[in-house]
């Protein structure tokens, strides 16, 4: 009887390159030039102002503090950043003024039918009314041009409306083809509260092969890179009641244990998968990491002490962007898309559809840093878009989900909705070559 020799099958490799984006090597927060919304109009104005000539090209462009000298019978184009009044949300002064007798408000959302849309530039700030612009389905910090009249009353009535658009297909490529390869998408592990070991025994052996059969394993050494988006150590925060000095300070003691041990978890989990794949690891919004504020940097190199002696691991920031094998990558652990959430709480669009609408606002962050913390930058916003991804991912939702979008050139991106590993036991493949995309299931319905 012949014996055959078992297979082996070499990992597959592509090119990588990390952008640095998002990278802090100068920390200051000393306010000597720009605030981040004008360097964020700065960035995007003439582009913006460019599509809106397009649209509107038989009318004149006016700056805000200008707008009452100019004709009111006749309508201008105006850019400037989009400021949403809203009285439900969090306001440290508020909440002081009436003493801690909060207002009940709709979980998890800040907005109301009173909301208010202003339109904002370096000079001065004016309200937008009229049907024609949808309050509940832009938020704080979108660089904007309106289209309308000033009315009597000093409020200016729009008649339409765009934004900065898609920007420009990048040539970072050098003209290379895209490489052959798949990356494994995954997030939400959340170590320290899921108590199901299996599913990431079973995410981990498949990885490595030591799981399926031989077709199995071929189609999992395609596998060139990992990236892990965020929310590994911990997938949400306990609010707690401060009690006293004691309870405060026991329950500090006991979240830093549970921090450490899971740590301790992550390093063995990724030490076993770095012998053989590459993987990009995230912070999370609930990671312990130095910096609460995005763009959080990566995990300290102290605290994965096996995992970090492995060239095949690479420390990333939340959000990241770089490139793999020629495909220009970018997501984030899906704390923006969730804070435009609860801006936009009463519209009906759903992640996916959030994440579509940052790419034409050509903005990764929009409501940092009104309700989402952000580093205080002063110079530029780096969360502006000056390149098209080819995949472009939020880590954490709820469920899986992606669509393909394509802009006016014919360019196209992967837009998908990561599900938190943790509760949908799920990962999601994406081929570098067709952007093709395949959920798999490491749960009670294995895919």
């Amino acid at each position: 009887m012949e014996v055959k020799e078992p297979l082996e099958y070499d990992r597959k490799t592509v090119s990588f390159r990390d952008f640095g984006r998002f990278k802090l090597t100068d920390r200051k927060y000393d306010n000597d030039s720009l605030n981040i919304y004008t360097a964020r109009l700065n960035d995007l104005r003439k582009d913006t102002l460019h599509r809106a000539k397009l649209k509107w090209n038989d009318h004149q462009y006016v700056e805000i503090s200008r707008l009452s000298l100019e004709s009111p019978e006749k309508s201008y184009i105006l850019v400037g950043v989009i400021y949403k009044d809203q009285k439900l949300k969090p306001s440290l002064l508020r909440d002081l003024s009436k003493e801690l007798q909060l207002e009940a408000r709709p979980s998890g959302t800040y907005a109301s039918v009173d909301d208010k849309l202003f339109l904002e530039d370096e000079t001065l700030r004016v309200r937008l009314v009229g049907n024609h612009m949808d309050v509940q389905e832009v938020v704080t910090g979108v660089v904007c041009a309106v289209l309308g009249r000033e009315l009597e009353n000093g409020t200016f009535l729009v008649e339409d409306w765009c934004f900065p658009g898609y920007c420009p297909k990048p040539s970072s490529s050098g003209g290379l083809s895209v490489e052959d390869g798949k990356i494994l998408l995954v997030c939400g592990l959340d170590l320290v509260n899921n108590t199901d070991e299996l599913s990431l025994d079973l995410l981990s052996e498949w990885v490595t092969g030591m799981a399926g059969c031989a077709n199995t394993q071929k189609e999992e050494a395609v596998i060139a890179r990992i990236i892990i988006a965020g929310n590994t150590i911990r997938g949400s925060e306990t609010i707690y009641n401060h009690k006293g000095y004691h309870e405060t300070k026991s329950h500090d003691e006991y979240k830093i244990k549970e921090n450490i041990k899971a740590m301790h978890k992550l390093d063995a989990f990724l030490s076993n998968i770095l012998h053989c794949c590459c993987v990009v690891l995230m912070p999370g919004e609930f990671d312990p990491t130095c910096n609460y504020s995005m763009p959080q940097q990566p995990f300290h190199p102290c605290t994965l002490q096996k995992s970090v002696r492995f060239k095949s691991l690479h420390g990333a920031t939340n959000p990241w962007i770089g490139n793999i094998g020629c495909r220009v990558v970018a997501g984030s652990c899906g704390k923006p898309i969730l804070d435009i959430m609860k801006i936009a709480g009463l519209s009906q669009l759903s992640p996916l559809e959030w994440l579509e609408r940052t790419l034409t606002w050509r903005h990764y962050a929009p409501t940092g840093p009104d309700t989402l913390p952000i580093y205080p930058f002063f110079k530029n916003d780096p969360f502006v878009m000056d390149e098209w991804p080819d995949i472009y991912f939020a880590g954490n939702m709820d469920k899986y989900d992606t669509k393909i979008v394509t802009a006016d050139e014919g360019h196209a991106v992967r837009l998908i909705c990561i599900p938190k590993f943790s509760e949908a036991k799920t990962a999601v493949l994406v081929n570098l070559q067709d952007l093709t995309t395949q959920p798999v299931s490491f749960g009670d319905d294995l895919t």
